[in-house]
């Protein structure tokens, strides 16, 4: 089977709230958007903002634990990059969650949430790669 990842789907509480925190604070533009739902086209991969009803009654679950035991990762181009990326999610609905620190590992990064609680790692690491199209490539 091939090694990929098609669609991440994120259950939101507020489909509005949700849409200001990625198309303001990250800048991304919907490539599909209806009453429940926003696709955003990543780098590789789609990115789906799902009502929670909506979502819940399509997995047929009664309903959905948040937040996960997961978290998700916007790579930043540079150390630079890292902290006003984070100001301007704060600024469109996030919450802070750790201020961004260097990891014994290397590189800088920290953590803020999105409206609904889904945790966003916002990171700068020198030793991946990013290319002109957004691609990461681990341990370059």
């Amino acid at each position: 089977m091939q090694q990929q990842i098609s669609v991440i789907t994120l259950g939101v509480s507020d489909l509005a709230r949700s849409r200001r925190f990625y198309v303001e604070g990250f800048g991304w533009r919907p490539v599909f958007e209806n009453a429940e739902i926003i696709f955003y086209q990543m780098n590789g991969f789609v990115l789906g903002t799902w009502l929670e009803t909506a979502l819940a009654a399509d997995t047929e679950r009664e309903r959905l634990s948040r937040p996960g035991a997961f978290s998700l990762a916007h790579n930043a181009p540079s150390r630079e990059d890292v902290q006003p990326t984070m100001n301007r999610l704060l600024q469109f609905g996030g919450h802070l969650l750790k201020s961004p620190v260097e990891p014994p590992h290397g590189g800088f990064s920290g953590y803020v949430c999105d409206p609904d609680e889904h945790a966003w790692e916002i990171a700068w690491n020198p030793f991946w790669a990013i290319d002109p199209q957004g691609h990461v490539t681990f341990g370059t």
